[in-house]
């Protein structure tokens, strides 16, 4: 089956959903995670030194070196078409390393199509670029929504997407991650590639919202 899915759907009726909220408890995940952990260091595998070093790689990472690759992307044509070709050897042109075996696969929005990003198995995620997923992205809610009902989910975080513009939701999974490339909004023509960055937010690199200059900028 194939890890990504097009949905083009109207919904002008109403609709009775949950919301995406973030009072869950923890799940069976998340108790296998602190089990598994507490075993490892009990058998002496390796020790809470290295846990601690391995959580601040990744307190390390944050949007803004995935906003650098969008902003590159923006103003190098030829970046772009490499990025597009292959994310992870187009991030680390520019010094971002992965620490995983995983592939990156960045996806274009375009006046045609909107892509939206989603894990629905747990919550896998673009970490080495992103740093740790928002809450929200890892409920249940979310998960399973955003491929039933995306058009009604990105409403949910303001995000209006015509009829006639195709949403496509792409599930990431142990080994494929994936990153979307926004549009560069109108107006920005003047400005810097690091000018460029601060605009490009996490959430517009999920795909759940719209890189928009004027709301940046007012």
């Amino acid at each position: 089956m194939s890890d990504q899915h097009d949905h083009d759907h109207d919904h002008h009726h109403d609709h009775n959903h949950t919301p995406i909220t973030a009072d869950e408890k923890p799940d069976y995940f998340d108790l296998m995670e602190t089990s598994v952990r507490e075993l490892l260091i009990e058998r002496k595998l390796f020790g809470a030194d290295e846990i601690r070093r391995q959580i601040e790689v990744l307190d390390s990472r944050t949007p803004a070196l995935g906003a650098k690759v969008v902003a590159r992307a923006w103003t190098d044509s030829q970046f772009k078409s490499r990025l597009l070709a292959n994310g992870r050897t187009g991030c680390e042109e520019l010094g971002i390393t992965f620490y995983d075996d995983t592939q990156l696969i960045v996806l274009e929005n375009t006046p045609d199509v909107h892509n939206l990003i989603v894990c629905t198995l747990c919550s896998c995620y673009p970490r080495p670029v992103l740093g740790l997923p928002p809450d929200w992205y890892k409920l249940k809610p979310y998960r399973a929504r955003a491929v039933y009902e995306p058009r009604v989910v990105l409403e949910e975080f303001g995000t209006s997407i015509p009829d006639d513009v195709e949403i496509r939701v792409s599930d990431s999974t142990a080994i494929v991650r994936y990153l979307v490339l926004p549009m560069r909004p109108a107006g920005t023509e003047h400005l810097t590639e690091a000018q460029l960055a601060e605009l490009v937010t996490r959430d517009a690199m999920i795909g759940v919202i719209q890189v928009d200059y004027k709301r940046e900028a007012a």
